[in-house]
């Protein structure tokens, strides 16, 4: 005897967990939707409609939130609150038919227990577009569209709106690993940077390009970091807070003698497994970066600090929702401890490449000025051509967040022979 078929879409009730513990700050978005689809099985397609909930809702909550909370009276529970922004954005952004978008979601707080239908229909019933401000229009606290008007000026308004698309898939492809996606079906787009734009016909794991080593998922903004150390093949390259070791693999990739360092020990097996995925390999030392590391200088040096991730909205909206301008000075005071310990560890004549996937400036641009003030031994140099709209910014430049791009500050600094 078959089990009774559920009166509700259960994509959309894994989306309203998944978003409930993001919302309450437990996880982060790809992490939490990841193992949930993965223990749910989800067919195809409404694993894709979940993803779409989560990270839409999450794109688009500020302008949500506007939108629900005058409809509410007293504390609403998080479960009540994540299931009315997931019906919320398929009624408001996705322009899902209201009496569909009722019916779906009040069976589905009825269904799976979540919240109370009545009230869910309600709110969905009433639920309107809330007045048109800068806020609700880009769904960003104020002072990150100040942040973003100062970073790119006349081009912020197309960065902010460009956040709110879904983020595309950037693969690093062999030729082998372009033939192996398109035989099964996948759409490969050349993009900037020598990074194509796929859309897949499975998921990624299960596709025989990632699985023999000729696809490596990577940002072409981030990539950019790693062509900013310029030639590397044969040289011994140091890449510090190198955490996952993506930026590791890239320099692997192109011939370098590569030791990733990172304060977290638990990330070098997943990069050691990335690595030998695509038969590549590196050296792994765990240190705290706030101190001084005893190893011999090396004439290339990349430091990609770990910071408030502005520069990623479009892959991780969760943390527009969470940051504060406090935890940008936070951020900045470790950064700038970190600098003078990566310089330490340029040899005379090297060069030290300076990384932050944020736009904010006190990340960036004013971590180096201060590091140049206080380091004369150090001056700045241009970056070579990264094939990336790129804006000025200090010493360095931040590549532009448009059609998918990341945000990230890069400055190279030369150390006196």
């Amino acid at each position: 005897m078959t089990a009774p078929r559920p009166i509700f879409n259960p994509a959309r009730a894994l989306a309203v967990r998944v978003l409930m513990r993001v919302l309450a700050g437990e996880t982060f978005a790809a992490p939490a939707l990841d193992s949930a689809l993965a223990a749910a099985r989800l067919p195809t397609r409404d694993a894709g409609l979940a993803t779409h909930i989560v990270y839409g809702t999450l794109r688009h909550a500020p302008t949500l939130e506007a939108a629900l909370t005058p409809l509410l009276r007293g504390e609403t529970h998080p479960k009540t609150r994540a299931l009315l922004l997931a019906g919320a954005f398929e009624k408001l952004v996705l322009g899902t038919p209201p009496h569909a978008v009722v019916s779906e979601y009040v069976g589905l707080a009825r269904g799976a227990r979540l919240a109370p239908s009545g009230l869910v229909n309600a709110v969905l019933r009433r639920m309107d577009l809330p007045p048109v401000t800068e806020e609700t229009r880009f769904a960003l606290p104020g002072w990150l569209i100040q942040m973003f008007r100062a970073a790119y000026g006349e081009r912020a308004e197309a960065v902010m709106a460009d956040l709110l698309t879904p983020q595309p898939l950037w693969l690093s492809l062999s030729e082998e690993g372009v033939r192996a996606l398109e035989a099964e079906g996948s759409a490969v787009e050349p993009g900037p940077n020598g990074v194509d734009r796929v859309t897949l016909a499975r998921p990624l794991r299960e596709s025989g390009a990632y699985q023999r080593g000729q696809a490596q998922p990577i940002n072409p903004a981030s990539l950019a970091v790693v062509d900013a150390l310029g030639e590397v093949a044969g040289a011994r390259v140091l890449d510090l807070a190198g955490g996952a070791g993506i930026k590791a693999a890239m320099l692997a990739a192109r011939g370098a003698q590569v030791t990733s360092v990172d304060v977290e020990g638990r990330k070098h097996a997943a990069a050691r497994q990335n690595l030998a995925r695509l038969g590549l390999s590196a050296d792994f030392v765990t240190h705290d970066l706030t101190g001084p590391l005893s190893l011999p200088p090396a004439p290339l040096v990349l430091l990609d600090a770990p910071c408030t991730g502005t520069g990623t909205l479009r892959a991780h909206p969760e943390i527009k929702l969470r940051l504060t301008p406090e935890a940008i000075g936070e951020m900045a005071a470790l950064q700038s401890r970190m600098l003078p310990n990566a310089a330490a560890l340029v040899q005379p004549g090297g060069l030290l490449v300076y990384s932050v996937c944020s736009v904010a400036p006190q990340e960036g641009a004013e971590v180096v000025a201060d590091f140049l003030a206080a380091h004369p031994e150090f001056s700045p140099e241009p970056l070579p051509d990264l094939d990336l709209p790129t804006a000025p910014a200090g010493d360095g430049m931040l590549t532009v967040m448009e059609d998918g791009i990341d945000g990230f500050f890069i400055a190279r600094l030369r150390r006196k022979p």
